[in-house]
């Protein structure tokens, strides 16, 4: 953002209450804001060419804890996990077009644990889209068929005021209504929502707190999971560590 339009924008939150200013976020587009917060989460450009490895573990209500394993190379359009849960592990590797499943050590799986296990190409293919999308934000809003409203707005969510852009996508790709809340100073991504109908309140939400490090490159710790219509908790995805391959 041009450092005259900061000033401004800054004045604006600053002053809104005592001069009247409209402070509407009209001093920053939502092409400034995603510049503005890939600056804060990835000032030197490193998610495009992300190797690293990452180990999280979701807890949920009820459910035994899942702990997972994670191996890109972007560049190299490698992604391998390895999740534990109970008694098994279930390994998955997808590299460019081949996939490789694993559980518990064997390529040979049974039927009925394909089945019970959702053990799958199609569920790796998706699982790999979901952490590389998730965990590349907001660096992925860059991608094509993202489509970036011009209006950033001014919200109050959970006591705090934050700058919020509104994502949609392609019809090929998704026809999920995405906003993402960042903080006005820093830049940096505190929550994420989607709605699959808004106007039926569905889908979640998602808070985010703390973050990690690897080469400048900032990721958030901790990941919690609500329904946005009724507040329900759902669970938390605990980003344990971070590391280069």
């Amino acid at each position: 953002m041009p450092l005259s339009n900061r000033f401004l924008f800054h004045s604006c939150l600053l002053f809104a209450g005592l001069l009247g200013c409209i402070a509407t976020a009209q001093e920053i587009t939502g092409n400034e804001l995603l510049e503005s917060a890939i600056a804060y989460h990835d000032p030197n450009g490193k998610w495009k060419n992300f190797k690293g490895k990452m180990s999280i573990t979701m807890k949920s209500p009820n459910a035994e804890d899942r702990n997972t394993l994670l191996f890109m190379n972007l560049p190299a359009q490698y992604f391998k996990s390895a999740v534990r849960k109970g008694n098994h592990t279930i390994e998955s590797l997808i590299e460019k077009d081949s996939c490789t499943l694993k559980l518990n050590g064997s390529t040979n799986i049974a039927q009925v644990y394909r089945d019970s296990l959702r053990i799958s190409c199609e569920r790796a293919r998706m699982m790999k889209n979901y952490y590389t999308y998730l965990y590349g934000l907001p660096m992925k809003l860059k991608d094509p068929g993202t489509l970036i409203n011009p209006n950033v707005q001014k919200k109050t969510f959970k006591g705090k005021e934050y700058l919020v852009l509104k994502v949609t996508y392609d019809e090929s790709i998704g026809n999920d209504t995405w906003y993402f809340y960042f903080d006005p100073k820093t830049y940096a991504m505190e929550v994420y929502q989607f709605f699959h109908d808004e106007s039926k309140n569905d889908g979640e939400y998602i808070l985010l707190s703390d973050m990690m490090e690897l080469n400048a490159l900032k990721i958030p710790k901790i990941r919690a999971w609500y329904y946005n219509k009724n507040d329900k908790y759902l669970g938390t995805d605990n980003l344990n560590k971070l590391g280069a391959l």
